[in-house]
């Protein structure tokens, strides 16, 4: 998991690296490098020291300026001098058994750090947070979280056989939304709401055709150019001059109605006084 998370642990003897408590001794930077470097631990740190960069951004003005990339974690019982040796070694995190915290075992939610335990502090887990068995002794009603699953397989577990035969199949539900449209820029739209919009949209493109052909008939003539015949202007005062002289025709054909006299109506008739 340590060599999934980028750490230089190849040359490493074991992991978990359980060292002796001497180490809590060191007091000396000099010898804290020694002590990584016997451990095949220093490859690691070497990683550290090329990953080291410029912030990007307000954060060079606010004390953080440098960025590089986590080194090991050395956890331990007692501190004889152990801090002063390692906190100049970019990279390397110290922590106190008794004060495990997960940003430590696991920066940014990312569990598989490379860690450096000493002895009695490895031997002091069991006392602090106990077992699947028996209880912790230093904190009150405490015991390490069951695992749910025997087998963490999953995969495998949904693929066997015995739960494929118990499974139903799925029931495949067709769900179409409803599309709204704007009847405003939409012609189906507005026809399904007004259907009476196709004939007032071609109205409007009839009388812009004809606003247009007016418009050039009236150029030309201002101007005295003659059109030629294949003009649509001129094609369309054509037909209408003829549809003029059909309606006239068809008129003038059509028999007139003889005027009929309208009788005046009675005058009442005056009542005679008694």
């Amino acid at each position: 998991m340590a060599l999934g998370r980028g750490y230089v642990v190849d040359n490493v003897s074991e992991i978990p690296l359980v060292v002796s408590d001497k180490i809590q001794e060191i007091n000396k930077t000099k010898q804290a490098v020694i002590f990584l470097r016997r451990i095949k631990a220093w490859s690691d740190v070497l990683k550290v020291y090329k990953s080291q960069r410029l912030r990007a951004g307000k954060g060079k003005m606010r004390n953080r300026r440098r960025l590089h990339r986590k080194g090991p974690l050395i956890i331990y019982n007692k501190d004889q001098g152990l801090t002063r040796s390692f906190r100049n070694i970019p990279g390397v995190d110290m922590v106190n058994v008794n004060k495990l915290n997960l940003l430590h075992l696991a920066p940014g939610g990312h569990v598989g750090r490379f860690m450096i335990w000493t002895q009695s502090a490895f031997e002091r887990l069991d006392a602090i947070f106990g077992s699947w068995k028996t209880p912790s002794k230093e904190k009150k009603n405490f015991n390490l979280p069951q695992p749910k699953m025997a087998n963490t397989d999953l995969s495998r577990l949904l693929k066997s056989e015995e739960i494929r035969r118990v499974l139903r199949a799925p029931i495949k539900r067709v769900v179409r939304a409803t599309r709204k449209l704007n009847p405003l820029t939409n012609t189906k739209a507005m026809l399904k709401l007004n259907p009476y919009a196709a004939v007032l949209k071609k109205k409007a493109v009839l009388d812009q055709v004809k606003r247009k052909n007016k418009r050039a008939l009236e150029v030309a003539e201002k101007r005295g150019i003659k059109l030629p015949d294949d003009d649509p202007a001129v094609k369309a005062l054509k037909l209408k001059e003829k549809r003029a002289k059909s309606i006239k025709a068809a008129a003038a054909k059509k028999p007139k109605k003889e005027a009929v006299k309208k009788t005046p109506p009675p005058a009442p008739k005056k009542k005679k006084r008694r």
